[in-house]
């Protein structure tokens, strides 16, 4: 069976994509997996230049198919901050609590009908030739007053979907995988590859 590697250091996003990814005809491998330890600077202006770079360097690197994302929460209050800068809002090293804490201070007073935002993930799929394909989601949703819910990781705990009357982090997987930008990404990903790879 061939490997894909699944190019990214945040674990919770490793365990997301072993979920969305689990019908493919690949051995779904992780960079500790196979020992590679490079950190990629994502230096690129959009979501999908970092998700490009990462899927580039790595299947590079790797000498696998890659398959890398880039995500950010575009919060229309604040101007579509912080969008390709969420994992790095609250500053280097930050944990996902600083960065939810800084977005909520940065709302403070906003109403409820003006805390309106997007979730948007970008996938490369890269092969070691340096052949990019991309795919992408997005979900729209309100930025609550304060986190609920322990599930997922990031701003999900503050990821309001009035839909489902819960925060993403209030979901289980199995809906999360649903509804989300990165479930919409990656089934796009599954039938890209399926057809590519005449799976």
């Amino acid at each position: 069976m061939p490997k894909l590697l699944l190019a990214t250091n945040n674990q919770a996003k490793v365990r997301e994509y072993r979920n969305l990814l689990r019908d493919l005809p690949f051995e779904l491998v992780s960079l500790a997996d196979q020992g590679v330890t490079t950190a990629v600077n994502e230096v690129g202006g959009s979501l999908e230049e970092n998700a490009r770079i990462k899927a580039t360097a790595l299947a590079a690197e790797s000498q696998l198919l890659a398959l890398a994302d880039d995500s950010g929460l575009e919060v229309d209050a604040l101007g579509g901050e912080p969008g390709q800068l969420s994992a790095r809002y609250a500053g280097e090293g930050a944990s996902d609590r600083d960065r939810v804490d800084y977005l909520l201070a940065k709302l403070k007073g906003v109403p409820w009908e003006r805390r309106s935002a997007c979730f948007r993930c970008v996938i490369a799929i890269a092969t070691p030739d340096g052949e990019v394909e991309l795919c992408s989601g997005e979900c729209r949703g309100l930025i609550t007053f304060e986190p609920r819910g322990e599930q997922g990781f990031g701003y999900d705990p503050v990821f309001y979907l009035a839909e489902l009357d819960k925060t993403m982090a209030e979901l289980p997987l199995e809906i999360k995988n649903q509804v989300s930008h990165r479930g919409q990404a990656a089934r796009q990903a599954c039938q890209l590859l399926r057809r590519k790879y005449n799976l």
